[in-house]
């Protein structure tokens, strides 16, 4: 055999990102160049390469191991409890193979109607896409803003939320809808409303003082614990729907998916107490 340290590189990347696309992003070559190098370090080997992960998988599985692949995608607030609830499964089955893929709302839901995942994690249920679900956990949002920018004392009215620079996700979000839903059911308009694209720089934004948000609790605790973010507290809040792990209806769920739903069942009320007291 004569494969390079680059090769081996690339192989890495590429394994690590399953994409020869993001692999080239990530090592500052294009694509070709990828691909090139992949199939001059795959001529080295008698056998494919993704056979080798079909032998170990079989192997584990003659000893008695749960083996495969489990595909989840998640709305992007999921990162925030979707670790969460894989940690000890994945433990427990080392011979599990996890994909997880964040991204928002509507982009979760084609990759599930399009059958590309085992379970997906929303916190708004489809309307046109039929699917069985399981509840995990409650999610609240909360208006929140920066006490230097915005220093509210007391409750206050709904009507605050037409007088704030409001800043909102990306239209397809499902922190969007429910923001828009709440401002729709009581006859709110925002003065000023400004769109970014993740939780994280909305985040960013209100801790800046560029204006105010509606956002999950669940991924604010070092900032309200810093102070450097304030739970505004206004009447109708907080907006309450919870995060459900979907999967298609007719979908036939392999052995590890089983497992993993099966795991959540009896597992679930556990890690929330443990986890997520602060929260509760």
């Amino acid at each position: 055999m004569n494969y390079t340290l680059h090769q081996l590189q690339v192989f890495l990347k590429v394994s690590q990102t399953e994409s020869i696309t993001k692999a080239a992003e990530e090592l500052h070559l294009t694509q070709p160049a990828v691909s090139i190098q992949l199939k001059n370090f795959q001529e080295q080997f008698e056998i494919p390469l993704n056979e080798v992960y079909a032998i170990n998988y079989k192997t584990l599985a003659y000893k008695g191991h749960l083996t495969g692949r489990l595909t989840i995608s998640s709305v992007s607030t999921g990162k925030y409890v979707m670790p969460y609830f894989l940690s000890s499964f994945i433990k427990k089955h080392p011979g599990i193979e996890l994909v997880l893929e964040v991204t928002n709302k509507m982009q979760v839901l084609q990759s599930l109607e399009k059958n590309e995942v085992d379970f997906s994690l929303v916190s708004v249920l489809p309307e046109t896409i039929a699917v069985d679900n399981l509840e995990l956990m409650v999610n609240k949002l909360y208006l929140v803003s920066n006490p230097a920018h915005y220093p509210f004392e007391g409750e206050q009215e709904t009507g605050i939320l037409e007088t704030l620079p409001l800043i909102y996700r990306e239209a397809g979000s499902g922190t969007r809808f429910t923001m828009e839903k709440f401002m729709q059911a009581h006859s709110l308009k925002a003065a000023k409303q400004m769109e970014l694209t993740s939780n994280e720089t909305v985040k960013q934004a209100v801790i800046a003082g560029l204006g105010c948000s509606v956002m999950p609790l669940i991924g604010l605790k070092n900032e309200l614990k810093n102070g450097d973010l304030k739970i505004v507290p206004v009447k109708g809040l907080p907006i309450t729907s919870t995060w459900n792990m979907i999967w298609l209806k007719s979908k036939k769920l392999s052995p590890v998916a089983l497992a993993y739903l099966q795991f959540l069942k009896t597992e679930k009320e556990k890690i929330i107490n443990n986890i997520f007291h602060w929260y509760l």
